[in-house]
């Protein structure tokens, strides 16, 4: 039996790359390629709704997948914590399941997993990311997934001072956080951890989106359709093997 896939996006650059990766796959079909502007009424029609939109449309492509009662994978960043945690409710009461990806990238995981593990022993981190030019949001998806595991993994917030001054960064769950869009860059994140005369720098930088995101859709892609609740981070559905906290919430 074939599962039929809603994709919003499908023609922009994270759309095309799922769209490549859901066509290779056994058992699956794009049978309805939408775009930010189309109706969604067609989500009663599918199995599972992916939205690779923007910050701004996929709140009401998610809206439309659990009025239709249909499961979503959400590869749009711009979600943070306490609007997932919103969403809760009506996820109980449609029956269906989200899965929040900030990032595809199994290096990226493991990089913010290494973070979390590692930002228990330090008090002072701060998170530096970059993106192309063309990025609408920041932070981005990731560094704020990252922040958030961060403070998950503490006991305390982490020493931040003079987060007052804006050039300081954007504080998310106490981490300082740094953006910078320019062009040239695909993504890259760096998370510097300090103590009493030492640092710790963790470096992910993706230097071929298509390449790094292909395997992470693949597993995203399967594992979405048959969850119940909210799952956030790809790290749900593989074994790094890396003590990180865990991220579903369901």
């Amino acid at each position: 039996m074939t599962t039929r896939v809603a994709l919003v996006g499908a023609s922009g650059k994270l759309g095309t790359i799922i769209r490549r990766v859901i066509d290779s796959l056994d058992g699956f079909e794009v049978t309805h390629a939408l775009g930010s502007r189309d109706t969604f009424a067609s989500f009663t029609e599918v199995d599972i709704v992916i939205d690779a939109t923007h910050p701004a449309v996929s709140t009401e492509v998610v809206a439309e997948a659990i009025a239709a009662r249909v499961n979503v994978l959400v590869a749009t960043s711009g979600w943070s914590a306490d609007r997932i945690a919103a969403l809760r409710p009506d996820v109980v009461e449609a029956g269906i399941g989200i899965v929040f990806i900030p990032n595809f990238s199994l290096g990226s995981i493991v990089a913010t997993a290494l973070a979390a593990a590692a930002g228990r022993l330090f008090d002072s981190v701060e998170i530096i990311e970059a993106h192309r030019d063309t990025k609408v949001d920041s932070p981005s998806g990731t560094a704020v997934r990252t922040a958030e595991m961060i403070a998950a993994a503490r006991e305390m917030p982490v020493a931040a001072p003079h987060v007052d001054q804006r050039a300081r960064g954007q504080q998310v769950a106490s981490v300082p956080v740094h953006s910078l869009r320019r062009p040239g860059v695909i993504a890259r994140q760096d998370v510097i951890l300090s103590g009493p005369g030492e640092s710790v720098t963790i470096t992910h930088d993706t230097i071929d989106s298509a390449a790094a995101y292909a395997p992470g859709i693949a597993i995203a892609v399967r594992s979405a359709l048959d969850v119940t609740g909210i799952v956030v981070g790809l790290e749900n559905f593989i074994d790094i093997g890396i003590g990180a906290p865990a991220g579903a919430d369901s």
